[in-house]
């Protein structure tokens, strides 16, 4: 009896319970649950409330006691959730059933009337773009530092030069600099993004289920500006189409395929830094507070942050494609499939934002290994292509000066004899301007 009375007491706190005579099954009801991931949304929640309380107050659904006593609750609310003390319900189904039931342990009478003429549709959706608002702002800075954190290193190393590949193949040599601004306009590239996914991100409130309400035709901006501070606060426009805000998860779906392409950059910096710090290139010098050893090999020393962020890729990539498959089928309006879109969202934001993090402090620290560096800048097929340019300049036709230094490259692999220890006889056989003089200049990497 006692267990049946609790079952019926269940229902009765569910914001949907009173057509039901038949308490929920537990297993369902913990299947179904949202409240130990989506609790991440409560300060967004929070703001949607306390709008929504100035505008019921606005439409006289509120008195101005009840109105000030909804806004005071939710305020102490909101300041628990800034100072992390904020503890979800977890018997409850989600967080916007446990901010009620926290406003109604507090005044049971007024909260009753909190949920008036809105519903968790319009709800969740604002959160998810207050959320994602939030967290476009702090990794557009975490960009910036890595950014940052590449000049740095970049200006440390400016006179360096390094070889470059293609293919995995040598190919020429440059600048360290160059290198370094490589992966920075990757990262510019992707700030943009982020910045512009900011420009076009705007909440609306007033959707309810999905036809709108009563409140849908006001304008909520106002109260928003007045109750919403701070410089990365979401913007709130005007509701034009309901049932599109509902039901749509496009802003979400722009968000991760910004990160994913953010996560294939990060990986390919890890890529290349895990490549050159190996003993067969040996020019990079990773820093070991991240690095970790072997439990059997003493002498290891392996960069598993970088590893870690490479292995991230696929996750990111699998979170993007989770939402477009499960929106690619969706009738209007919302489902309760679009509850699973937020654990996708949470995992790739700090996924990203951890390995930017991280990231901006290791690239300061790793160090280039110049003596192994110069000794592999004296292979002379790095400056082969300098000296096909250097014919061209003295009249040859590209496709023959390419031909010709192919030949003498092909001659020095044979008789194993160094392209700048060749005589003067010898090196104007394949062209009278390939001097012993020039070639000297030409083959070193300040040229």
């Amino acid at each position: 009896m006692q267990q049946r009375q609790n079952r019926k007491y269940k229902m009765s706190k569910k914001l949907w319970g009173g057509r039901f005579k038949k308490p929920i099954d537990n297993d369902f009801e913990e299947f179904s649950k949202s409240i130990h991931y989506d609790y991440k949304l409560a300060k967004y929640d929070i703001d949607h409330s306390l709008i929504h309380t100035a505008v019921l107050k606005k439409a006289g659904i509120l008195s101005k006691k009840e109105a000030d006593e909804l806004v005071s609750i939710l305020k102490d609310i909101k300041k628990q959730i800034e100072q992390n003390k904020f503890k979800p319900g977890r018997n409850m189904e989600d967080i916007h059933t446990d901010i009620q039931a926290k406003v109604e342990r507090e005044n049971k009478k007024v909260a009753l009337k909190l949920h008036s003429l809105r519903s968790r549709n319009d709800q969740v959706v604002f959160g998810e773009k207050g959320y994602c608002n939030n967290e476009a702002h702090s990794i557009s800075k975490l960009l910036g530092a890595t950014i940052s954190s590449l000049s740095f290193l970049a200006r440390k190393y400016k006179n360096v030069c390094i070889p470059a590949y293609t293919h995995t193949q040598r190919a020429q040599v440059i600048p360290f600099i160059s290198y370094a601004e490589a992966f920075s306009a990757m990262l510019r590239r992707d700030k943009g993004r982020v910045d512009r996914f900011l420009e076009n991100l705007y909440v609306f409130i007033g959707a309810g289920a999905l036809a709108g309400s009563s409140l849908s035709k006001k304008d909520y901006s106002k109260e928003a500006k007045e109750l919403l501070k701070g410089p990365s606060v979401v913007k709130v426009g005007a509701l034009d189409n309901s049932l599109d805000n509902v039901s749509d998860r496009d802003f979400i779906i722009e968000f991760l395929s910004i990160l994913s392409v953010i996560q294939m950059h990060l990986s390919r910096i890890a890529e290349d830094f895990i490549l050159y710090s190996t003993k067969e290139f040996d020019f990079f010098d990773l820093p070991e507070e991240f690095c970790t050893g072997s439990s059997l090999m003493p002498h290891k020393k392996n960069p598993d942050f970088l590893e870690l962020v490479r292995g991230g890729t696929g996750k990111v990539y699998g979170n993007l494609m989770s939402i477009l498959t499960t929106m690619k089928g969706l009738p209007l309006t919302y489902n309760r499939d679009m509850q699973l879109d937020k654990e996708a969202l949470f995992s790739s934001v700090e996924t990203v934002s951890d390995e930017l993090r991280i990231m901006a402090k290791f690239i300061k620290k790793v160090r280039l290994n110049k003596k192994r560096i110069e000794k592999t800048l004296e292979d002379e097929t790095f400056y082969a292509t300098e000296l096909a340019e250097f014919l061209v300049f003295k009249g040859v036709a590209f496709t023959q000066a390419h031909a010709i230094v192919g030949k003498l490259v092909r001659y020095s692999e044979d008789k194993k004899i160094r392209i700048k220890d060749m005589p003067d006889k010898l090196t104007r056989v394949f062209h009278k301007e390939l001097s012993e003089k020039a070639i000297k200049k030409i083959m070193n990497p300040e040229h």
